[in-house]
């Protein structure tokens, strides 16, 4: 029987069936991944944010759930339009994944501390160094990153995504993003009225949003370089020179300057507290403001800001990094010396000579990868003695900045001998600690502050034969300790909580230092009540050490106030 020329032979039938992708491979279409991973993201990881709505008063349970519908709404799709852009065959479980990755974290620290995520919060996150990162690894950490990361980057990793053309992919694509676009602005229309006054009324509620504020504050960070050159640092008090009374010392100025951590203004003793948090400053003859406020909430913002010349109004607007404090005293002809037992200076040192004392070896003081504050003050008077001879002649600023009362380990802060309030919080989960004990780690914490200010004060009355010793000593920012369910620092500025802005502000003077700068403990004690803020830090330690420059303004030196004419 003749062939059939028209008749399909098996192999080519199979030839025609093969195909060229393995679009018709059972599996999900990218359109279904995404809607999934939408929804997961816009409701299960934003439970900090419902949980910040169910808590805000003047809304009845009806408009909390509206909102919340609202929001997640906006979330979801806000989501997948991001998500349909990037719906690809080599990058969309890549980044479903971080997604994940970033709201579980997100989740638990909000959750954990109360904290919102900007882009002050971002920088702070991104500069903590290995001993801050520590303190904060705890088992509920680890089971938050299981479940709302770990649990659905597996699921998806196992699940195969139907593939399709690339033309197709992109019709698919657009299509997604058009839709999820429309539907957006549907929403917010609809619910515009609700969302806005919540967003007015309750700031802080658009810094839940997770994973977006994170991502958000992490654009903000990294246009920084778009907005001015962070490489190059401009000069700044070139022209200081010292004032008149350098000319015929006998005796020249040594100030030391304390940069606390994480210290509240409210509980130390000396400013009203009801605890004995500050004996030994109570036995000294001291000024302590009782009004004084930071500009920042974390040690990122509030270093750099406090030790410039701009104020804190007009630090982030800057149009470029300019020279500091240091930098300025240096210009004088004075030693500056900076210890560092915290992790790092945030710039402000660097083109002075500096020490780290974090990761000194010395027995008692540093145990378990860090060092208790006391280690700055040893061997001060031989790095002191290593400076400059020339420059030490002139005079001698020495900037000590402590470990302090960073949290969440308060525990760690202090030795064993100085825990004088018990029992303590031992958890670095802040919400699981009864409410007494941890404020008597956070206590403790200051009871030792107080005892390293004492040390200096001895210290510094031990050089007066050679020396007019004075120490100043200013915290970078203050802390939540369960206030309103909020803990640790790092808010907004236009939203945190007085607690994390109100700070310390202590100085000492020793008689020969009255005398040559002509300021008065006792005319510093009838103005505690003055308002005072790091805006004033700058110009008032170049008016302590007598420092003229065209930067310096004395009317925003606290100390200018009591200074007696020359004679008087």
């Amino acid at each position: 029987m003749p062939l059939n020329p028209t008749a399909s032979s098996p192999a080519s039938v199979s030839k025609r069936r093969t195909p060229k992708t393995d679009t018709g491979r059972a599996g999900m279409r990218p359109i279904w991944v995404v809607v999934l991973a939408s929804f997961w993201i816009a409701t299960i990881c934003n439970v900090a944010l419902w949980r910040a709505l169910a808590r805000l008063p003047d809304l009845s349970s009806g408009q909390v759930i509206t909102i919340s519908v609202a929001l997640a709404l906006v979330i979801g799709l806000a989501t997948a339009g991001l998500f349909s852009v990037l719906a690809w065959r080599w990058t969309l479980k890549p980044i479903i994944m971080l997604f994940c990755v970033s709201a579980a974290f997100g989740a638990y620290f909000m959750l954990a501390y109360g904290i919102v995520i900007d882009k002050s919060m971002m920088i702070n996150t991104l500069q903590t160094d290995v001993r801050e990162t520590r303190d904060l690894l705890n088992w509920r950490l680890l089971v938050t990153v299981l479940v709302l990361a770990v649990l659905p980057c597996v699921l998806l990793w196992r699940q195969h995504i139907r593939l399709q053309s690339a033309t197709r992919q992109v019709l698919s694509n657009v299509a997604a993003l058009v839709a999820t676009s429309v539907l957006l602005v549907l929403v917010v229309m609809l619910f515009f009225q609700s969302i806005a006054s919540v967003m007015r009324n309750y700031p802080h509620v658009r810094y839940l949003i997770n994973p977006l504020n994170s991502f958000y504050a992490l654009g903000s960070v990294a246009s920084k370089p778009f907005q001015r050159d962070e490489s190059v640092v401009l000069p700044l008090g070139q022209d200081a020179r010292l004032g008149a009374n350098y000319a015929a010392q006998t005796k020249p100025p040594l100030l030391l300057l304390v940069l606390g951590e994480t210290g509240r203004s409210g509980n130390f003793a000396i400013n009203g507290y009801s605890r004995p948090t500050t004996p030994e400053l109570a036995r000294e003859n001291i000024a302590s403001q009782r009004n004084a406020w930071s500009c920042g909430t974390s040690t990122a913002a509030s270093v750099p800001c406090m030790f410039s010349n701009f104020g804190r109004q007009a630090y982030d607007s800057r149009p470029a990094n300019y020279e500091g404090l240091l930098d300025v005293l240096q210009h004088s002809g004075l030693a500056v010396l900076w210890l560092d037992n915290q992790s790092g200076c945030k710039g402000v040192c660097d083109r002075v000579p500096n020490v780290d004392t974090s990761q000194l070896k010395v027995p008692g003081l540093c145990d378990g990868g860090e060092c208790f504050d006391e280690v700055m003050l040893q061997g001060l008077d031989q790095r002191i003695a290593a400076l400059s001879a020339e420059r030490r002649a002139k005079g001698v600023v020495v900037v000590m900045h402590q470990m302090g009362s960073h949290g969440p380990a308060y525990y760690k802060r202090s030795p064993p001998t100085f825990k004088k309030f018990l029992p303590e919080c031992t958890d670095n989960a802040l919400q699981s600690c009864a409410q007494e004990g941890l404020i008597n780690a956070y206590d403790n914490s200051i009871v030792y502050t107080d005892h390293i200010l004492g040390s200096a004060i001895q210290w510094l009355k031990g050089r007066e034969s050679d020396n007019a010793p004075a120490m100043l000593y200013l915290s970078d920012h203050g802390e939540s300790l369960g206030e309103n369910n909020l803990y640790l620092h790092g808010m907004p500025y236009s939203i945190a909580p007085d607690v994390q802005k109100h700070v310390p502000w202590i100085t000492w003077l020793s008689p020969e230092f009255e005398q040559r700068s002509k300021i008065t403990t006792r005319c510093l004690k009838e103005q505690l009540d003055a308002p005072v803020s790091h805006d004033n830090y700058f110009h008032s330690v170049l008016g302590l050490m007598n420092v003229q420059t065209r930067v310096y303004k004395p009317e925003l030196d606290l100390y200018a106030r009591c200074a007696r004419p020359a004679g008087a």
